[in-house]
């Protein structure tokens, strides 16, 4: 790709990701955005509008017409409800038994911006958890400590082969960015250049 990335997170998946599809991005950084949203707000939009928050606040960076930020959220939905990060280790133990043996919803919002404008989408997966014994829940959240995840569990990480018996829709999104997605709209932006 000719043009230049820039990435506003400072999630380190996020960056892994990324790299994937695009060797060479610059890290935005410094910024601090307040990732407040409307209490009306249907929870499957939340993720776009927040990354639009997002990119509202990194805009600055956008400089030269190859520049494209990059910014994105991603959140947990069961029963119509948002599950953020846990703060604590007790509510990361009661997200993961409110997982436990029931499907759920990762949506992950991306907006890219360039010197042109911005355009957002989103991507949906379905996650089935099997039931989860305490004990591995509880060990989950002690050697892992997912404090800087969405709904309190990584897919990548033990409790992802242990506990998640199958998904519909994009792995990757649910490690925190859509990446396939995000390639084909990349590559819409460079073939609009």
């Amino acid at each position: 790709m000719k043009m230049k990335l820039i990435l506003a997170s400072a999630s380190p998946r996020r960056r892994e990701l990324l790299k994937m599809i695009a060797p060479d991005f610059e890290i935005a950084t410094g910024v601090e955005v307040d990732e407040t949203y409307p209490a009306d707000m249907p929870a499957e939009e939340v993720p776009v509008y927040l990354s639009q928050l997002k990119a509202h606040g990194y805009q600055s960076w956008v400089r030269t017409p190859d520049d494209v930020l990059v910014t994105a959220d991603t959140i947990v939905i069961v029963d119509g409800e948002i599950l953020g990060k846990p703060g604590t280790r007790d509510e990361a133990i009661a997200m993961l038994e409110r997982l436990s043996g029931r499907p759920h919803t990762v949506v992950t919002g991306v907006t890219l911006t360039t010197l042109q404008g911005t355009e957002s989408f989103s991507q949906n997966t379905t996650v089935y958890f099997d039931d989860i014994a305490r004990e591995d829940i509880e060990h989950y959240v002690d050697e892992y400590k997912p404090y800087d995840k969405a709904g309190a569990y990584g897919i990548q990480e033990w409790i992802g082969a242990a506990a998640i018996r199958g998904i519909e829709g994009s792995f990757y999104n649910v490690m925190g960015l859509p990446v396939h997605k995000l390639f084909e709209h990349l590559r819409a932006i460079e073939r609009q250049r």
